[in-house]
């Protein structure tokens, strides 16, 4: 399963606390505030769709699907049954 933008800031900010001393508390939190809004950006700019329309539009393609073998299994059916019926020329 991806993991959630809120997971990926949370591992980010864990590394920087392990870099960053307290006295740049500050500085790291302004560098975790661009760094959020840079990524949010670029998430934004993505042709990305959520879990719910993935999942919904499966559910649509599978349909498809099984409905398409279903013509198809009609169609060959009619198509041997109408060679059946036609004379073959002697």
């Amino acid at each position: 399963m991806p993991r959630k933008p809120q997971d990926l800031f949370s591992d980010l900010q864990q590394q920087f606390g392990q870099f960053v001393p307290d006295m740049a508390r500050a500085a790291r939190e302004d560098v975790e505030q661009h760094a959020r809004a840079a990524v949010t950006s670029v998430l934004s700019r993505l042709d990305l769709v959520t879990r719910e329309e993935f999942d919904a539009q499966t559910a649509v393609l599978q349909h498809t699907r099984e409905r398409l073998e279903t013509l198809e299994k009609r169609v060959s059916m009619l198509e041997s049954a109408g060679t059946e019926k036609t004379p073959t020329a002697s």
